[in-house]
């Protein structure tokens, strides 16, 4: 089963960043990004063996379990068919079990049977019993088609097929962090590849936001997206989550890691308190966006973001980011294992995390 508990731009960029950090500094066996490659195929939706488990067919009842505030919904054998948390979207919905791998920059694999789905509103007490819900329970317990995971390893930067909509804009491939630093000489500092890049610049498409603000993509980072970024480009463009393009208060995702950590939407589950590392991981559930303060001279201040994805092969608490050293998003171990427990370089900067 999935790790879901259930009861029972402002400030200083990278290039202030630390820059000699202990991590993993190569590469193992080269290759690209893995996918349960066995049982799905290359489009990112699940295979013809890949079908709803018996227990999702069966009869089921609905629980509720605080801290957070949530419903469970229980399958007839009392296992966990589905968890949605009072203020979110983010649906966490136990299907046929995935395993995500990228041997480009760990041996590390994420098994699991968690498929992160977002609901079209905010989850609220009682909803289980609206009809939008019931219709849409029924569908989505057995959706084989692409979920948040799913979608967001379409931009893996070890490799991801490119695809394209009817008007030839590439929406997904295989996607960077940001151009060439050329003051930075060391592949493995932050700021080798540069930040800034945000969801339309790696669609290389003009965007209006809905204040009507509207953006142009640089040239240069066609292709691009930074840790923010990357989070924007799959849960806002690809989820439907709206959007705005400042780091204040709005409706949807603001544009920074520290602003989506403060004012983003949905479910605060683990508040930033300070310089403290965040060690209440069981709270966590696949999905979460988690937030790190990564800056050496500022332990309080949060510069970076990634998607929890659960335990990996070594029972570690793994997470999916952009981050510059891959130059893309990874749930790899280049300068820094994407870990939130233990002490290496990015669970020490961890600060908080938010449910979508």
């Amino acid at each position: 089963m999935h790790s879901v508990p259930d009861g029972r731009r402002t400030g200083p960029t990278r290039r202030a960043v630390f820059r000699t950090i202990a991590g993993v500094a190569a590469a193992g066996a080269a290759g690209g990004y893995a996918w349960d490659r066995l049982r799905h195929d290359s489009t990112g939706t699940a295979g013809a063996n890949s079908g709803p488990s018996a227990r999702s067919t069966g009869p089921h009842t609905f629980e509720r379990l605080s801290a957070p505030g949530r419903t469970v919904v229980r399958a007839g054998d009392g296992g966990t068919l589905a968890t949605f948390t009072d203020g979110a979207r983010t649906a966490v919905l136990t299907g046929p079990s995935r395993t995500f791998s990228e041997p480009r920059t760990t041996e590390a694999k994420v098994t699991t049977d968690a498929w992160v789905r977002v609901l079209p509103h905010a989850w609220q007490r009682g909803m289980e019993t609206s009809a939008w819900f019931k219709g849409w329970f029924r569908k989505t317990l057995v959706d084989s088609s692409p979920d948040v995971f799913a979608v967001a390893f379409q931009y893996s930067s070890a490799g991801a097929p490119a695809k394209h909509n009817a008007d030839g804009v590439r929406y997904a491939g295989t996607a960077h962090f940001g151009p060439r630093n050329a003051e930075v000489d060391n592949p493995l500092d932050f700021a080798f590849h540069d930040e800034q890049s945000d969801f339309y610049d790696y669609l290389g498409t003009d965007w209006t936001f809905p204040d009507g603000t509207r953006v142009q993509p640089e040239k240069a980072r066609y292709g691009d997206v930074d840790c923010s970024g990357f989070q924007r480009l799959v849960w806002g463009y690809r989820m439907g989550i709206p959007l705005h393009n400042t780091n204040t208060r709005g409706a949807g995702l603001p544009r920074r890691a520290f602003a989506i950590a403060a004012y983003g939407p949905g479910h605060l589950v683990i508040p930033h308190t300070g310089r403290q590392q965040a060690t209440d991981l069981g709270v966590l559930q696949p999905g979460d966006l988690v937030f790190f303060a990564i800056i050496k001279d500022r332990p309080d201040f949060i510069d970076h973001c990634g998607m929890y994805m659960g335990l990996d092969d070594h029972g570690r608490h793994r997470f999916y980011s952009s981050r510059s050293a891959a130059n893309g998003p990874t749930l790899g171990d280049l300068s820094g294992r994407s870990l939130l427990d233990g002490t290496d370089f990015y669970a020490r900067g961890f600060r908080a995390a938010r449910r979508l």
